[in-house]
């Protein structure tokens, strides 16, 4: 499945092709007015922990070790990750953000992951062994 995941700033215009607008981030990104947001839904749960935000502070140079520990973190919500995919499924999503940097953030990781988890629905599984149950029954 190739989903249309979009990565916006909260700040950017809302267009016609958002899809589902959801925040990803953990407080609500100051200045902006929840009534001028357009989200539809925020989902807390999958933003960084308030102490791994903090440490990363947006620096490029920690910008590897965040997607580590980032990615650590959204493997323990895995409701609000089901959740999130579920809305991938039905169309379009934009996973808004409310960091200045487009590139170093975590909506940057959460899409990466997002892929990553949809394509692994869309490969195909190994068929199970056939079981042969006469091997399990004495031969008269």
């Amino acid at each position: 499945m190739s989903a249309d995941i979009l990565l916006k700033r909260v700040r950017d215009p809302v267009e016609e092709g958002d899809g589902t607008r959801v925040l990803v981030d953990r407080v609500w990104p100051r200045g902006v007015r929840k009534a001028d947001a357009a989200v539809d839904r925020w989902l807390k749960e999958v933003a960084p922990s308030t102490e791994l935000r903090k440490w990363f502070g947006h620096d490029p140079e920690r910008w590897a070790e965040f997607r580590r520990r980032y990615r650590r973190e959204l493997a323990d919500v895995p409701e609000a990750l089901r959740e999130l995919m579920a809305l991938c499924r039905r169309g379009p999503v934009t996973l808004l953000f409310g960091a200045r940097d487009r590139e170093h953030n975590q909506a940057v990781v959460l899409r990466e992951v997002l892929r990553e988890e949809l394509a692994a629905e869309d490969e195909p599984r190994e068929p199970a062994s056939p079981v042969c149950y006469a091997d399990q029954f004495p031969q008269r």
